[in-house]
Parts: C-alpha cells; structure tokens; sequence
C-alpha cells in the first residue's frame, strides 16, 4: 500500500444510527419494498414485537422514519416508510462504509 492510499478513515464517521443490524435491515427493506407494515418488517428482521419497536423508535426520533397508524377492522395497522432526511443519510452511510473499504485495499 502506497503513503497515498494510507488515508486514516476516521470509524467515528458511520452513523451509529443506521450501522446497528436490525436498523440497517430495517432501512435496507424499506428502501426496497417502500412503504411496509410492522408484521412484514417483524417477520423479515426475525425478531421480537419489542426490539422491533425499540429500533423502529430509534429511527423515527432520528427523523430517518415516517410512521401511519391506522385501524383496520378494529385493528391497528402500523406503516412505516423512509423519510427523505433517511435517504440522505443512508446514501450517507453507503458512502462512509465504500470509503472505509477503499480507503484499507
């Protein structure tokens, strides 16, 4: 490796937000899927109604979630979609881990 290609990547970078498992796949499957319910992101993260909700919070309070409660035959049915401040910051994100992995070739 070259002096110029020894670039300190600075970890402090990646969003901690997003970088945690369950909130990369949750942003990860509503970016592909769009607009997506709790059950499906439940059964698609394969984890507990509380950690999913947990992490869900995580996202919403960083504005990177929008989140539609609605009743649907007395039910409640809970829709979640990724804001555009989300994009932003998983683009973001995206390009922070290319960076860390270009930066050690």
């Amino acid at each position: 490796m070259s002096k110029e290609n020894e670039a300190i990547f600075d970890y402090n970078e990646i969003d901690d937000i997003i970088h945690a498992r369950i909130r990369l796949a949750i942003m990860t499957i509503l970016l592909t899927r769009g607009k997506t319910d709790f059950a499906t992101l439940k059964k698609q993260t394969k984890t507990s109604d509380g950690n999913l909700s947990t992490h869900l919070r995580k996202l919403e309070d960083a504005d990177y979630i929008k989140v539609h409660k609605s009743f649907v035959k007395r039910k409640t049915v809970t829709i979640y979609w990724v804001s555009e401040s989300g994009k932003k910051a998983f683009g973001n994100y995206l390009k922070t881990i290319e960076r860390l992995v270009n930066t050690h070739e």
